[in-house]
């Protein structure tokens, strides 16, 4: 049996959810970036349902799973029964056309692709992003799991919550039933076997380094046939993370101590969506289809039969290009969106090309070659599309005397002309020498009075500012987006951005970005449009759920501006003392200098007298110290001659004696 979990899955978060309607594959869903979910037929690669849910904006689709079709088929047997095989096929056709969605805000829609609406919202369960949805084998029961760390069982018919449980530490990122419908498997980064009925984990598996985005059951019966079979021990199942280029494969065995994968296969690049084959039968391969990042398919086919330890590589890997005529000699890839196995096991579905009008194809394996490219002119196919749906458009036949009124204008009319055969081409060149009517002449022709039309002179309106600016963000063309964001006007500038529409607000704050990022004359005009834009379109911003990518490069370069504004401000503060001393000083410098000698010194006579009365009492202090240094001298030279004496002997003389001779 081709199966997949729920038709395939889409495992890249920043990729196009998508996926096939489960072992027919008879329907295509896709939903693509604008929130838009999209149902095509894969056999005609007819677009058969298009449902916008009401907050595409806000919620987008993060998930999608088809419901089962009812269980397994019954076993073929022979004679009577045919009728009531139709009978079942009808049933399973009602059941599996809900269509799962999971949001970004935590609800999950059920919508039915036969009515083409909205058939009920389960709310309540979540409180943050839905990762993965799946449907059990009875139809009646949903499980969920969320970026709040819970796994959330629902009951579909009264649309309420029947169990919730915390299913990991971190956020649990992807879910898969057991082929009995007793067990499910979980996956944050490390890998979880939860029992349905206790909800008590079973087995705890190893994982990956990063988030699991993939779980499969990829075999419904042990290969050891010898042991009696519990529903889920010996059986294999696939798991694959973001960023990882290896697909491992586990299995759950009686030992609890073995927590290791048994094999992996490797890829080029991270792995966007996966279908494979279930195996049935021990000799039976396993075949896996992988589309990885890059756009390349990769196709394997292994017995699972135990360990393996080197990594497996791809027996064919499929790309698609274009042929490169038309002058481009050189081809171009065409990425490869989903691929899928029909139930024959020998082709292929292929979906390629856009989100927005994806090309579905069936191919044959009838190979051995281990690399196919595949020649597809994708213009060519999407321009027969066109002219086959235009072809059903019928022109209506209009006499050439009858006159319509064309909107916009009262009182004017024109006559339509009868539309031309196709042999018949109108030459718009003029012939040499004629000359060009002007505007008046041309205005005058179409009975408008030229006096009442107003010619609006200078600078556009603020209503034509914001078409302009819409124009420029979606044409990318310079000369545009220089016209409109060199505008200062504050009042202008707040009118165009409250004018502009919602879905130019995110390529206009990547192009604010950009200029901020180079001159800083430019800088100061657009600070201006962030501060209006984030006044008036606060309440936009907050409803989307990558905001932070979005706006992380312009956080970034706010906070390296800020964190040089402290020292800024010291250098200015520097700066200016330094300035305001040249200037001062240089002031000074200009000023004359004044002459300070004195013209005219007056002197008193009173004056002069006391200044001889104190030249006569210094004369008199300098005369007595004059005469007490003599005394003094004399003092000395008396006591040096009796020392003499003494040592002569002239001191046994009698005083008498000394007198006489003195």
């Amino acid at each position: 049996m081709a199966a997949a979990a729920c038709g395939g899955e889409a495992v890249a978060a920043e990729r196009a959810v998508c996926t096939f309607s489960p072992r027919d594959r008879r329907f295509f869903a896709i939903s693509s970036s604008d929130g838009r979910l999209r149902v095509w037929e894969t056999a005609s690669s007819r677009l058969q349902h298009e449902y916008v849910p009401s907050a595409h904006l806000s919620a987008a689709c993060t998930c999608l799973a088809w419901a089962p079709p009812g269980g397994r088929p019954p076993p073929s047997k022979d004679g009577p029964q045919r009728k009531k095989r139709k009978s079942e096929v009808a049933e399973v056709d009602k059941q599996s056309d809900i269509l799962a969605i999971g949001t970004a805000v935590g609800s999950i829609l059920l919508y039915s692709t036969v009515k083409g609406e909205l058939q009920s919202k389960l709310d309540g369960g979540h409180d943050n992003r839905v990762n993965c949805v799946r449907w059990h084998q009875d139809n009646c029961c949903l499980y969920s799991c969320s970026e709040d760390k819970h796994i959330v069982e629902w009951n579909t018919q009264t649309c309420k919550v029947k169990c919730k449980w915390k299913g990991d530490n971190n956020s649990v990122t992807s879910l898969c039933i057991s082929p009995d419908g007793k067990m499910l498997l979980s996956a944050g980064r490390t890998i979880k076997l939860w029992d349905l009925e206790t909800k008590e984990i079973y087995r705890h598996f190893t994982g990956h380094a990063t988030s699991v985005s993939s779980l499969m059951f990829t075999t419904v019966k042990p290969m050891n046939e010898n042991k009696p079979f519990d529903g889920i021990t010996g059986l294999y199942f696939l798991s694959g993370a973001i960023h990882d280029r290896l697909l491992s494969v586990w299995q759950i065995r009686s030992d609890r101590k073995e927590k290791n994968a048994v094999m992996s296969f490797t890829v080029t690049d991270e792995p966007t969506f996966i279908d494979l084959t279930v195996s049935e039968v021990k000799e039976e391969p396993v075949k896996l289809a992988v589309v990885c990042r890059d756009g390349q398919l990769h196709l394997f086919e292994h017995i699972l039969n135990g360990y393996c330890k080197k990594p497996l590589t791809s027996n064919c890997t499929i790309q698609i290009a274009t042929p490169g005529n038309d002058g481009d000699s050189t081809p171009k890839p065409v990425p490869i969106l989903a691929a899928a196995f029909c139930t024959d096991k020998q082709s292929l579905l292929l979906v390629y090309g856009n989100t927005l009008q994806p090309i579905i194809e069936k191919v044959s394996l009838n190979t051995t070659e281990s690399h196919i490219c595949l020649i597809r002119d994708i213009q060519k196919v999407l321009s027969l599309k066109t002219d086959v749906a235009l072809t059903k458009v019928k022109t209506p036949v209009v006499n050439s005397d009858t006159k319509v009124l064309v909107p916009g204008i009262p009182g004017h009319s024109t006559a339509v002309k009868t539309p031309s055969s196709g042999k018949e081409k109108k030459k718009n060149k003029r012939k040499p020498g004629e000359t060009e009517e002007s505007i008046e002449e041309r205005l005058e022709a179409l009975d408008i009075d030229v006096s009442k039309v107003k010619t609006p002179g200078g600078l556009p309106q603020t209503d034509s500012f914001a078409v302009l600016l819409v124009q420029g963000l979606e044409s990318n063309d310079a000369e545009i987006l220089n016209r409109v964001l060199n505008t200062r006007k504050e009042n202008v500038i707040k009118n165009t951005v409250a004018r502009m529409p919602i879905h130019a607000v995110i390529p206009l704050l990547h192009e604010l970005t950009k200029r901020l990022q180079g001159n800083p004359y430019s800088a100061s005009l657009m600070v201006r449009w962030l501060k209006s834009v984030f006044t008036l379109h606060a309440s936009y911003l907050c409803t989307l759920p990558d905001l932070i990518p979005q706006l992380g490069m312009l956080y970034q370069l706010m906070e390296s501006r800020v964190k040089t504004l402290q020292k800024l401000s010291r250098l200015h503060g520097r700066l200016f003392i330094l300035v305001t001393q040249v200037a001062a000083s240089e002031a000074v410098q200009d000023v004359t200098e004044v002459n300070q000698t004195a013209k005219l010194v007056y002197e008193d006579e009173s004056s002069e007298e006391e200044g001889s009365d104190d030249e006569m009492i210094a004369d008199k202090d300098s005369d007595e110290n004059w005469d007490e240094d003599d005394e003094k001298e004399e003092q000395s030279d008396e006591q040096e001659m009796t020392v003499e004496k003494e040592i002569n002997g002239d001191s046994d003389l009698e005083p008498e004696n000394e007198s006489e001779e003195e």
